[in-house]
């Protein structure tokens, strides 16, 4: 009963947080991290833990191949350098400050280099809160930076975790040999696993078969680069970076609309429940700390989280002014951006999913049968650095007023540009399709008036009381009404015994799709 009483509670915690962020300016993310450490006060519900290995092989693989999905590619090499400089140097600089930081505070160099390399990477899903209010060009770069450097830290854990139980010898020629296979294999198998997927999809014409592919293709990538010994992270990001290219080709609509709501909802209760176990975790790693005092663990936390967020401000008002005597190109020149504005990227540096999952994974013992030195306190530092880095986002409103960021309407321009050049090309092409289809002329004059109707709305976007706009608002309003009515005598057949639920979920799915076509397309959206 214990796991459906997890799941109960997660549900309404969801459900909850989702709504006091709409009405409140406070990320999703602190407040199910804060559940999650009201519920480890219960003592039944405390019991719940997911194992490590769940969230590194089923809840990773999942949400970053939607990331990957939907971050664009052309953005990232744009700012390519700019991307592996944060997801290689920068994690580098991050794992050693922390691993200083640690040992200064008295822990030794194998542990304190373990929750460097954990502390390192930034998390993609935490970044996600960031969409709604930054330009294109800051969201991408922040959540490449995270979906890279992902790879660069647990080569990083991988090795520290090795040495300090003694599996592992450390040589200049080993770190770097396993910095390479990390990155091109793991890029290697994901391209590879995402053209064999590319070729059964465009194989396949069922949407549900489609979809099922396109489930199993994440954690197929990941796979086959663990079994080489590469990086799942970073083949799920490569093969979800190719797909992105190429899946809009063999994509139907039938797939697209059954597959994109399943992976929005199931990714958002993926990263939702991770956060409650951020908290969770947090609050039983400082119940069960017996190495340390717990006011030696706070004072842990609270420098190693000053060093993790002090070194990422200190790279962020550095780096770009070194890049800018090796490269003063004027195209290098117009993509500066400035001082005020990197304000919103020093403060976005927030640890997650990977992080927690890297902690919790510490093996227990050595290779001697000993104990894993102060394994509990790695634990308990990492879990209050996640949370302390996951409290910025409550600066974040006030940091983008600051920063005073440039209005960025490129979306929103390359949007109509898209939509004008699509509906061009189907008026060019009406004639001789409609002769090559055979179609009668009525119809083709039918067809004509709506494209023609279509485009002079795109052509009087933005243009407050235009006449045709009105007129479009006051036709998209009538129609979802009587779309309410054709519903209502809809049900009312079904209890009327006249049809049955199976035809009535059927005409409904019909109905559905023309509301929301109708709704997309009101000029108020």
């Amino acid at each position: 009963m214990l796991g459906l009483e997890m799941v109960v509670v997660l549900g309404v915690a969801l459900v909850a947080c989702g709504s006091l962020a709409r009405r409140y300016p406070i990320a999703p993310a602190v407040l199910l991290v804060l559940v999650g450490v009201l519920v480890g006060f219960v003592p039944r519900l405390r019991e719940a833990h997911l194992p490590p290995e769940a969230v590194l092989l089923l809840f990773l693989p999942a949400l970053l191949y939607w990331e990957s999905l939907t971050t664009s590619l052309r953005e990232i090499r744009s700012n390519l350098r700019v991307v592996i400089l944060s997801s290689t140097a920068l994690v580098l600089a991050t794992a050693a400050a922390v691993a200083w930081a640690a040992h200064a505070l008295g822990m030794a160099w194998g542990p304190a280099w373990v929750l460097g390399a954990a502390l390192a990477p930034t998390d993609a899903t935490a970044v996600g809160v960031l969409a709604r209010d930054l330009p294109r060009r800051t969201v991408t770069v922040l959540r490449a930076e995270s979906l890279v450097n992902d790879g660069t830290a647990l080569v990083l854990y991988g090795l520290a975790v090795g040495v300090t139980v003694g599996e592992e010898t450390l040589t200049g020629w080993h770190v770097t040999w396993l910095l390479v296979l990390s990155y091109c294999g793991g890029v290697l198998a994901g391209g590879l696993v995402g053209l064999l997927s590319w070729r059964v999809r465009r194989w396949l014409d069922d949407p549900m078969l489609e979809g099922i592919t396109m489930l199993v293709t994440p954690f197929a990538a990941f796979l086959a680069a663990e079994a080489i010994g590469a990086s799942g992270v970073l083949a799920v990001v490569a093969c979800g970076l190719f797909m992105s290219q190429v899946a809009p080709r063999i994509t139907g609509a039938a797939t697209r609309h059954l597959v994109e709501p399943f992976w929005t909802l199931s990714t958002t209760v993926l990263s939702s429940s991770l956060f409650v176990l951020i908290g969770l975790s947090a609050q039983s790693a400082f119940r069960s700390l017996s190495s340390t005092s717990v006011r030696e663990a706070l004072v842990y936390t609270v420098v190693v989280a000053a060093v993790v967020i002090g070194v990422r401000w200190v790279w962020t008002y550095t780096t770009p002014y070194v890049v800018r005597l090796v490269d003063r190109r004027p195209a290098q020149r117009a993509r500066r951006v400035g001082a005020r504005q990197r304000t919103v990227t020093a403060v976005a540096g927030f640890r997650g999913a990977v992080s927690l999952a890297a902690v919790l994974a510490v093996p227990r013992t050595l290779e001697s049968g000993a104990p894993f030195p102060e394994r509990d306190l790695i634990v308990v530092v990492a879990c209050g650095v996640i949370v302390l880095t996951l409290l910025q986002s409550l600066l974040l409103p006030s940091v983008v007023r600051f920063a005073r960021l440039p209005r960025d309407d490129s979306v929103a321009e390359e949007i109509q540009l898209a939509e004008v050049s699509t509906l061009d090309a189907a008026i060019e092409a009406l004639e001789a399709t409609a002769l090559e289809l055979g179609t009668a002329e009525k119809v083709v004059e039918r067809v004509r008036r709506e494209l023609d109707v279509q485009r002079r709305l795109l052509g009087a976007a933005g243009a407050e009381g235009h006449p045709l706009v009105r007129h479009d608002d006051q036709h998209t309003s009538l129609s979802l009404a009587l779309l309410a009515r054709r519903r209502e005598a809809l049900l009312a057949l079904r209890d009327e015994r006249r049809i049955d639920d199976i035809v009535l979920r059927r005409v409904q799915a019909r109905l559905d799709i023309e509301e929301v076509r109708l709704s997309r397309a009101s000029p108020s959206e």
